[in-house]
């Protein structure tokens, strides 16, 4: 059972799986996101195995981390007593997300490591210059945490146009005029 899918869906699908191993996660894993999302409804795991010419025990898989990354949940369609899974087609839920997630899982433990290099005893042993590298490591961050997670209480409009506004606001703090 599967799903004839249009040159375009296809041709994203494709795609999506490409940035997915630039940004470190497996292509498969971002194939299924896509699938969900540009179909826009429930699937079961069969139906996406098929539709995407990949093993079943892959698809098992990847939903199982597309789940731990909270990308995808379990859906139930009426009068199917099999499994469905879907994903959010708010492109902003999603972002928020994606941003939230790789926070806790690469900055946190890394700032938390970076706290632990500078309260250890051992630091004192290290050259001045090795200390200022971790500390201004540390501050960076920290910084850039404290940013992400003001930008991610923004609403969607809000953050839009703060975005918009980044190059303007560039070309303001390097003194050039329009």
């Amino acid at each position: 059972m599967h799903m004839e899918l249009t040159p375009v869906k296809q041709k994203f699908i494709l795609h999506w799986g490409e940035m997915g191993t630039l940004w470190g996660v497996n292509r498969t894993v971002s194939q299924i996101h896509a699938l969900l999302y540009i179909v826009g409804k429930p699937m079961q795991a069969e139906e996406i195995a098929d539709t995407l010419g990949v093993a079943r025990s892959n698809v098992s898989n990847s939903l199982k981390e597309l789940q731990n990354w909270k990308l995808v949940k379990l859906a139930h369609v009426m009068g199917d007593r099999r499994a469905h899974f879907e994903t959010s087609l708010d492109v902003w839920e999603l972002f928020r997300t994606v941003v939230r997630e790789r926070k806790e899982r690469e900055f946190t433990p890394t700032i938390d490591t970076l706290q632990q290099c500078l309260d250890s005893p051992d630091i004192k042993q290290e050259d001045k210059e090795t200390q200022a590298r971790i500390t201004e490591t540390l501050a960076l961050m920290k910084t850039v945490t404290t940013w992400t997670d003001e930008m991610l209480r923004l609403e969607p409009a809000t953050l839009m146009k703060l975005l918009k506004m980044g190059a303007t606001v560039q070309k303001f703090v390097r003194g050039e005029k329009k």
